[in-house]
């Protein structure tokens, strides 16, 4: 009997440590901004498989959101609100992987869901991932497929999604000179304009790497906010359009993750 009381509590500690579920909620007043990169079924051994939601689980993720009373907003949507709606959140992928395309787009459809993609510009043969560490150099990203300037066009038409920058190249902006920075930021948003005829509203910091300067350059640029990769629920999105938390939607987590992870803006200590 003993043992069993010890196992329960041990139990017991590690779900409420893995769950969080005795903390109170945060206001469903204040927006969740949800960020996810691929929507695939994982690939054994692989290093990213965290980036990777299986379809299955966004799917049910989408329809729970839906089915929960949810709106679904484009960030620069809910940025030009004049008070933050009840129940709003944005859906943000990162990158522009092509399974955004096939993967998702159906979802938003279905669910009449839309979502804000933040798309690097010089995505193909680019091995991104070395530039923030140079041991991740096997290429797994560099070789997982990405949109077609086509299948974006038809992501845009669709009207379930709006297009933002995520710099020219994935660089990582710690390790560029001014003149660098300038570039990413300027070429990518005229010429993802010119390409897709849209404004360029919304910008995410490629790795959530930025500072005090990339923060100002980015507000000079034109862009209208821009969100990090800092896990959390802003209080007041207007007061931080430059530093937007967003709720990370991890591969590797479960659906009561999720919905914790709703609640509270995090993904739990486990």
């Amino acid at each position: 009997m003993a043992y069993l009381l010890t196992a329960l509590a041990i139990g017991c500690i590690w779900f409420s440590a893995k769950y969080k579920w005795w903390k109170p909620a945060i206001s469903l007043a204040k927006p969740r901004i949800l960020m996810y990169h691929m929507v695939r079924e994982h690939v054994p051994g692989a290093r990213f498989n965290g980036l990777r939601v299986k379809p299955a689980l966004f799917e049910r993720q989408v329809s729970w959101l839906a089915r929960k009373g949810w709106q679904f907003y484009f960030l620069s949507e809910l940025l030009e609100a004049e008070t933050a709606p009840e129940k709003a959140v944005v859906l943000t992928f990162d990158d522009g992987f092509e399974d955004n395309y096939r993967n998702v787009l159906p979802v938003l459809k279905k669910y009449g869901a839309k979502a804000t993609l933040f798309l690097v510009e010089e995505r193909f043969d680019n091995d991104w991932s070395v530039k923030k560490k140079a041991h991740h150099s096997s290429g797994e990203l560099m070789r997982e497929p990405k949109l077609t300037d086509e299948q974006v066009r038809e992501m845009i038409d669709s009207g379930c999604f709006e297009i933002g920058g995520h710099s020219l190249t994935h660089a990582d902006f710690s390790k560029l000179e001014l003149d660098a920075k300038q570039r990413e930021l300027c070429q990518s948003k005229q010429v993802l304009e010119e390409k897709f005829a849209v404004d360029i509203k919304t910008y995410a910091y490629p790795f959530g790497i930025y500072s005090d300067e990339d923060r100002e350059l980015v507000k000079d640029h034109g862009y209208a906010c821009a969100v990090t990769t800092i896990e959390g629920i802003d209080d007041d999105i207007q007061q931080c359009r430059y530093d937007l938390k967003r709720v990370k939607v991890a591969g590797k987590k479960n659906f009561l993750h999720f919905k914790t992870s709703l609640r509270l803006g995090l993904k739990g200590l486990l």
